[in-house]
C-alpha cells in the first residue's frame, strides 16, 4: 500500500471514529455533538461571525476581515440529513468558502425534522432567498451552494423559483449532494462497506423524518426527478467512497441531458463531504470550488 492510501485509510479510520461519537440515534444528543463539531472546527482567525435575524429565521453572515467582493453574495444551505445541522455546524465549510472567494456567505437555519418535516425547509430557503433580493441583490448575484441535505436544498430552492417563473441564481455548487431520498442509486451498495460517514439505516432515518408518508419521486424531495431546463451551470464535487456517489453522477447526467452547464468532480478516496475537515485535499476542494464561482462571475 502506498503512503498516500495508508494515510488516506487511517484518516477514514479516524473520522468513522469520530462520526460514530458525533452521530447518535438521540436526536438532541446528535444535533449538540455537531454543534460540539462546527465550534471546534470553525472559527477562523481572518473570518468574521455576524447573527442576522431573517424575518424571525436565524442566519449567520460569515465574511473575511479582508478586502471582499461585494457585489456577488453566497447563499449557502447546510447539511445534516434535513433532521440536524446549523449555522455553526456549517462554519467549517462557510468559513473555507468565504476565504476561498472573497465573498460574503449567509447561512441559515432552517426549521429541522421531525418536528418540522418537508416542506418547512424549503419555506425557509425560500425566506433566505426573498432577504437577499430585500436586501438589493439581484438573482444573478448570488451564487447558492449546500453539503449534502443542503445541496439538495440548493436544488429544490432553484426548482421552486423557476416553477413561479422568478429569475434564477447565477450558477450551484454542490458538495456530496443528497438527491434521490428513494436511495435507488447503486452506490447505496457499493459504497456501504467503505464509506465511513454514512449507512443506510442513518439514511433510512432521515428520510423518514423528512418525508414520511410522501412521495419520495417528488422533485421536491428527490431534485433527481426534476426538470433542469433553464438551470444556471452548477459544479458538483463528490468522493469515491460515499454511498451518495451515485446521486450526483445521476444529477451530472440529468443536467447534461436538459443542457445544463455542468461540471462534476470526483475525488478518490474521499468521503461525504470531505470538504469539513482542516486538511490538504479540503482546501484544494473548496479553491476549485472558488474558481468555478469566478468564472461564472465573469
Amino acid at each position: 500500500m502506498a503512503d498516500g492510501e495508508k494515510k488516506n485509510l487511517n484518516l477514514m479510520q479516524l473520522l468513522k471514529r469520530v462520526h460514530d461519537m458525533v452521530e447518535n440515534t438521540d436526536l438532541e444528543k446528535h444535533r449538540q455533538s455537531q454543534e460540539h463539531f462546527g465550534t471546534l472546527l470553525g472559527n477562523f482567525k481572518d473570518v468574521q461571525y455576524r447573527e442576522q435575524n431573517i424575518d424571525g429565521m436565524h442566519g449567520e453572515w460569515v465574511s473575511v476581515t479582508k478586502a471582499h467582493m461585494k457585489k456577488f453574495v453566497i447563499l449557502y444551505c447546510h447539511g445534516g440529513g434535513y433532521s440536524t445541522g446549523s449555522c455553526l455546524y456549517a462554519r467549517s465549510l462557510t468559513s473555507k468558502l468565504a476565504e476561498a472567494t472573497s465573498m460574503d456567505v449567509l447561512s441559515f437555519d432552517y426549521r429541522l425534522a421531525p418536528e418540522d418535516p418537508y416542506p418547512a425547509a424549503l419555506e425557509d430557503a425560500m425566506k433566505a432567498w426573498n432577504y437577499l433580493m430585500l436586501l438589493g441583490y439581484g438573482a444573478g448575484d448570488v451564487i447558492v451552494a449546500g453539503d449534502s441535505a443542503g445541496g439538495n436544498l440548493a436544488l429544490t430552492l432553484t426548482l421552486k423559483l423557476k416553477e413561479e417563473g422568478r429569475m434564477l441564481p447565477r450558477g450551484l455548487v454542490l458538495m456530496s449532494p443528497w438527491t434521490d431520498l428513494t436511495s435507488s442509486g447503486k452506490s447505496i451498495t457499493t459504497k456501504a462497506e467503505v464509506d465511513p460517514v454514512l449507512d443506510k439505516a442513518y439514511l433510512d432515518r432521515m428520510i423518514l423524518a423528512y418525508a414520511k408518508e410522501r412521495n419520495l419521486t417528488d422533485p421536491y424531495i428527490s431534485p433527481l426527478f426534476g426538470s433542469f431546463e433553464g438551470f444556471p451551470p452548477v459544479y458538483i464535487q463528490v468522493g469515491e467512497n460515499e454511498m451518495l456517489l451515485s446521486d450526483s453522477l445521476r444529477l451530472q447526467t440529468a443536467l447534461a441531458n436538459a443542457n445544463v452547464p455542468v461540471k462534476l468532480e470526483r475525488f478518490p478516496g474521499m468521503w461525504h463531504v470531505f470538504q469539513m475537515l482542516p486538511f490538504k485535499t479540503a482546501y484544494e476542494a473548496m479553491e476549485k470550488s472558488a474558481e468555478f464561482i469566478y468564472q461564472i462571475c465573469r
